[in-house]
């Protein structure tokens, strides 16, 4: 199937990443089939793109009269069948294997043979993924970043098995959503997290050795890198946890020491201090 015939997109998970997704999706107009486990996550979703809608409106991206008609082609969903609908799947369910696993083989069972599954994993292998699928050439990463409205990129990542009409469908369909697709080949961390993660890692390290204060730390990096954001205020938007599970996969899945998480990241995540979300990481949030 190439990138003409998508006209409908199923979104598996509603979280953060997933109500994003459908976002663009929607706002490029396509029919969004959301779909997440509880009504809740859903209602919660809708409304989180809802505020994002109006924020585009508030800075004149878009015209008040299309919020509307973008909501209306979201179609909420705990029933996994209805995605039989869809022409393309994006799965952003979270990082948890087993979760991924139980997903991702029943959306299999219930989709057209043609139809593309693409994962949003930040950080789990491609080709560890496609494997669990009877379709694996039919199979891709399209890692969106984080906030999805806002952020261009997309990595695109060939699972080993993941055939060249499929990565060329799913690069064109980026675009189709105003993104940047960057083609990147299936490796821990890809190239995002595996550049980003060492960042704040190291970062993490010049705080508990006193080096210098967080706020000293981004200063650096913002004035002298010219960085929008410094390495530990973005690490406390992502989440301490999250940097935390991908400096886990980095030094599992390439086995160099150099990738070992600084254990002050290890001791914040284990007070629960995971950054904004919690009100608490490098700095304290009200």
């Amino acid at each position: 199937m190439d990138a003409e015939q998508i006209k409908t997109v199923a979104v598996l998970g509603a979280g953060t990443m997933g109500n994003g997704i459908a976002h663009v999706f929607a706002r490029s107009g396509y029919s969004v089939i959301l779909r997440d486990v509880e009504q809740r996550f859903l209602d919660r979703g809708l409304e989180t793109i809802g505020k994002n809608l109006d924020r585009e409106i508030k800075k004149g991206k878009l015209a008040e009269a299309e919020k509307g008609k973008v909501l209306a082609r979201v179609k909420l969903t705990t029933d996994m069948a209805t995605i039989a609908a869809a022409d393309f799947v994006v799965e952003a369910v979270p990082e948890k294997l087993e979760i991924k696993r139980a997903v991702l083989t029943e959306a299999d069972r219930i989709l057209r043979p043609e139809v593309i599954i693409a994962s949003n994993t930040s950080s789990i292998s491609m080709t560890t993924l496609a494997a669990l699928t009877s379709r694996p050439d039919r199979f891709v990463g399209m890692h969106f970043m984080n906030p999805v409205p806002v952020m261009i990129l997309v990595e695109v990542i060939r699972a080993l098995q993941t055939s060249d009409a499929t990565f060329a469908t799913t690069m064109e369909l980026a675009r189709k959503l105003g993104k940047t697709p960057v083609a990147v080949n299936d490796a821990p961390g890809f190239v995002s997290n595996r550049v980003l993660m060492p960042l704040i890692n190291e970062a993490a390290y010049c705080v508990m050795e006193g080096v210098a204060t967080p706020e000293a730390v981004d200063a650096v990096m913002k004035l002298g890198m010219n960085h929008p954001m410094g390495p530990l205020e973005l690490a406390d938007f992502i989440g301490l946890d999250v940097c935390l599970d991908v400096m886990r996969v980095l030094q599992e899945g390439l086995g160099d020491p150099k990738y070992r998480a600084c254990p002050l990241l290890k001791k914040y995540v284990a007070a629960g201090y995971l950054g904004r979300k919690s009100g608490r990481g490098f700095y304290t949030y009200s």
